[in-house]
């Protein structure tokens, strides 16, 4: 990192469990460094037992502001001063600003998956998709397609503690929006497979396929796609899960990873912080993109 710190230089960071394989702090201090700004981001390892202290500590120590991930993205709302409009209907945070010791709570995740697809000639306004996961990025893109103008949704998920939160989505979903919202069993892969037939894109939001579930997919095999399916997996590291290698092997035309939802979901984040455009150009440069 050629930036120096100083006296004046303001910190930021990623709270998640783990943290480490972040490429967010390689994004920002990149984006810090091209736009002359007096800031550093970095890593901290942060899980459900640790949130409520690690919110305080935003406050004691007067960082300009954090990213929340996995686990801690529904569980942290509580702990803050307000909550924006999106993050409120998505029930979970991945960006806090710290106006005046004031925590502000927003949603980018949606934001960046959106533009990841627009960014790779993606339209899928009108279209049908199926998503797995109902976490906070699962609902987060679920709501913001929805938003976006996305036909039709089949949730799946697991029977697990986000399974009613899957529900209260669809909910939302079909009382505010013009998209019609269903909810399955993510166990169900004879019904997974068969919704994903109609469907114009899969997206995994599972954790499914990153350490420590590394080289395993909510997907069993390659002919559950077809080459006119856009196959998303949020994960970046590992850069190539085993869903998306079944996705090359069925040929499908666009299967990506998370690292351009990560770009976008930062880039919403950095102009939170810091009222400036990060310029998505030179980080793409730096991610490979």
């Amino acid at each position: 990192m050629a930036q120096k710190v100083t006296g004046h230089t303001e910190l930021l960071g990623l709270m998640a469990m783990p943290s480490r394989h972040s490429n967010s702090p390689l994004m920002h201090n990149t984006a810090f460094e091209k736009l002359g700004l007096d800031c550093v981001y970095v890593c901290f390892d942060v899980g459900l037992n640790e949130i409520e202290d690690a919110v305080k500590a935003i406050r004691t120590l007067n960082l300009k502001g954090c990213n929340v991930s996995m686990p801690n993205k529904s569980a942290v709302c509580r702990y803050l001063d307000r909550l924006s409009p999106a993050c409120e209907l998505i029930g979970a945070c991945n960006t806090i600003v710290n106006k005046n010791g004031q925590l502000e709570g927003h949603n980018t995740d949606g934001i960046g998956y959106m533009a990841m697809l627009k960014d790779n000639g993606a339209d899928i306004r009108g279209k049908k998709m199926v998503l797995a996961g109902a976490g906070g990025a699962g609902t987060a893109i679920a709501i913001q397609a929805a938003l976006d103008g996305v036909g039709e949704l089949s949730i799946f998920n697991i029977h697990d503690e986000f399974w009613e939160n899957a529900h209260r989505t669809a909910k939302k979903i079909n009382e505010k929006t013009g998209c019609k919202a269903y909810v399955h069993p993510l166990e169900d892969k004879a019904l997974l497979k068969h919704e994903i037939e109609s469907s114009y894109i899969f997206t995994n939001a599972t954790g499914v396929g990153m350490k420590p579930l590394e080289g395993m997919t909510v997907v069993p095999s390659s002919d559950f796609f077809r080459k006119d399916l856009i196959v998303v997996d949020i994960i970046y590291s590992p850069p190539k899960t085993r869903l998306l290698e079944l996705a090359e092997e069925a040929g499908c035309r666009i299967h990506i990873n998370g690292t351009g939802m990560m770009l976008f979901q930062g880039a919403a984040a950095f102009k939170l912080w810091t009222g400036r455009d990060m310029p998505v150009d030179d980080i793409k440069e730096v991610l490979g993109l």
